[in-house]
């Protein structure tokens, strides 16, 4: 189950899946020899939970009766954590999607513990197949984030199980965006988030269709208005959700006004916006990829995405309800 690294006395792992048969196994075995791991499962039908109990891991598997997340994911599975290994610390949290690099965890725990500020440190996530197609790549380039200190991270990475606790861990009905909305929350008690130049994990997005790739894109609106609605006052999230909103559907409706008002000029000036911004995007992107005209193309598609997404958590909210977005299928 687990290659030889040293024992971590003081930390424990925990990772979530769904369904992800294959990868979740790549995924168990990059883990240092040694070091406590709890498995959280979200309803799969692949036997990812059977196959981890075979393997002697700690599984829980959410109870149905309630809204799966992520968040909740993680939260249930540092409680079982904690219950099996009361001295632990720090947490590794891992999505089942992703694989442990070398080294990863020690260069981690070393910056967490030489600097008693950071709640929560991160490294660099790479993309497993970039080339498999198109929508990896784009994850490959949307994993390329600075180091040094940063405003959030995502779902894989270590945290000061005090500072997690004292802010009470992940928000279990942010259904999506719950790791930069809990940095949010540790930044506001003074703590500090980090991201390391240093390979942390390899990442199998397995995105091989448009579908798929515009249901993660719906996802993004959908996890910025979760956030906005609940920090927006602070204005959190709250210039993402009107960029989105006045791209993805804002100018385009007014557009369609003014050419049918007859007042076809300005209705053209204001569809005129849109090759404008995508050759400034195209510039901004040059250096991220070969690619920079598909690749600013797809950002701007992504924004009328996003207005679905933001949608469907203001009907949700109305509704009093939360739902998990999916756009990946089973290994």
């Amino acid at each position: 189950m687990a290659r030889g690294l040293s024992v971590l006395e003081d930390l424990g792992i925990v990772v979530i899946g769904r369904n992800e048969g294959e990868r979740l196994k790549r995924s168990i075995a990059s883990f240092p020899e040694g070091v406590p791991v709890v498995y959280v499962d979200s309803g799969s039908t692949d036997g990812s939970p059977e196959w981890v109990r075979e393997q002697g891991g700690s599984v829980v598997e959410l109870d149905t009766s309630k809204p799966f997340s992520a968040a909740r994911a993680r939260n249930e599975g540092t409680d079982r954590l904690l219950a099996e290994h009361p001295g632990t610390h720090f947490i590794q949290f891992v999505d089942g999607d992703c694989e442990l690099m070398d080294g990863w965890i020690e260069a981690g725990l070393v910056r967490l513990k030489e600097d008693e500020t950071l709640a929560v440190v991160a490294g660099q996530r790479l993309e497993r197949f970039p080339d498999a197609s198109w929508y990896n790549a784009l994850c490959h380039i949307e994993w390329n984030t600075p180091v040094g200190e940063a405003a959030a991270v995502g779902g894989d990475a270590i945290y000061r199980l005090e500072a997690f606790r004292k802010v009470g861990g992940f928000d279990p009905m942010m259904m999506a965006g719950e790791e930069p909305e809990l940095c949010l929350r540790l930044r506001r008690e003074g703590y500090r988030v980090e991201r390391l130049d240093h390979p942390m994990t390899l990442h199998d997005a397995a995105i091989h269709t448009f579908d798929a790739w515009w249901k993660r894109a719906v996802r993004s609106g959908y996890a910025y208005t979760l956030g906005a609605l609940k920090h927006g006052r602070q204005g959190y999230n709250v210039r993402e959700v009107i960029r989105s909103l006045l791209w993805g559907a804002g100018l385009p409706v007014l557009a369609v006004v003014l050419l049918i008002g007859g007042l076809w000029w300005l209705g053209l000036a204001v569809l005129a916006l849109y090759p404008l911004k995508w050759i400034r995007m195209r510039r901004a992107v040059a250096y991220r990829t070969d690619k920079p005209g598909k690749y600013a193309y797809y950002l701007m598609l992504t924004n009328v995405a996003e207005v679905r997404g933001i949608i469907r958590a203001l009907i949700e909210t109305v509704k009093q309800e939360r739902s998990i977005l999916e756009y990946k299928s089973a290994s």
